[in-house]
């Protein structure tokens, strides 16, 4: 396989807005916990359609998480991460498959659908102050495992979850990336047994992952001084845009 073959047709210009958006995704994904996955479609789905994105974000979300995980590490709670990882990973691989028989106007409804289905979700979980024990984590998570298998940007799902369970902080990005990295290769091997992990999924994979990587120690350095509510906002409004323009690419087809 010729993974260079995978930028075919693809200007400079282009991959050079694919890279600037994976460093900022991953910057906002280290202060926050979530945002590759809720950003990174919106330069994707333009550049490569709606298919491709789930199996390209898994692969490069397993270098954003594990160099999220290595400037974190020591907050990470090892036992709500297995909590959920042995929910989930049923799930996960379902999720997946089922993305896999998707047509290229229902992974972009899908896709849209849980990226404008994100803010509201964070926004209600924060309102009223979910609180959720082992019993209740472990529950919630087997459901997640569908959402996170089948689409991209439900990271917030996971963030929400987490920090209903008790987790808080430096915590919960830690043990965001210790989860992310075992439901990202589940994800990528049912890809890679359906045969949708093509040279231009590993290409574009690749770039952003490699890309990607300083931007968890930039978000480290810049933790405390950036104010959460105002890249929040930024993150909301370029969310739902990119929602609703993927539903509407879709519903045109």
């Amino acid at each position: 396989m010729n993974i260079l073959a995978g930028f075919a047709d693809v200007s400079l210009g282009q991959l050079a807005l694919v890279g600037g958006m994976a460093l900022l995704a991953s910057i906002i994904g280290g202060l926050a916990g979530y945002g590759t996955g809720a950003l990174m479609p919106l330069v994707l789905v333009p550049l490569v359609g709606a298919e491709p994105v789930v199996p390209i974000i898994a692969i490069s979300a397993i270098f954003t998480n594990i160099s999220r995980f290595v400037a974190y590490f020591r907050y990470a709670d090892r036992r709500r991460a297995l909590i959920v990882i042995g929910a989930a990973a049923l799930t996960t691989a379902l999720g997946a498959y089922g993305y896999t028989r998707l047509t290229s106007a229902g992974a972009a409804l899908v896709i849209g659908s849980m990226l404008m289905l994100s803010v509201p979700l964070r926004r209600l979980a924060k309102k009223r102050d979910l609180r959720v024990g082992d019993t209740g984590l472990g529950a919630s998570a087997v459901g997640y495992g569908v959402v996170v298998g089948g689409t991209s940007g439900s990271g917030v799902i996971l963030l929400s979850l987490l920090m209903a369970s008790g987790l808080e902080g430096a915590a919960v990005i830690a043990t965001d990336a210790v989860i992310s990295v075992a439901t990202g290769l589940i994800k990528i091997s049912v890809f890679g047994i359906a045969g949708v992990v093509t040279a231009q999924v590993l290409a574009f994979a690749l770039l952003i992952g490699a890309i990607a990587i300083p931007g968890a120690f930039l978000a480290k350095a810049f933790v405390e001084r950036m104010p959460v509510h105002i890249h929040t906002a930024i993150l909301d409004a370029a969310v739902m845009m990119g929602g609703i323009v993927m539903i509407t690419a879709a519903l045109r087809h």
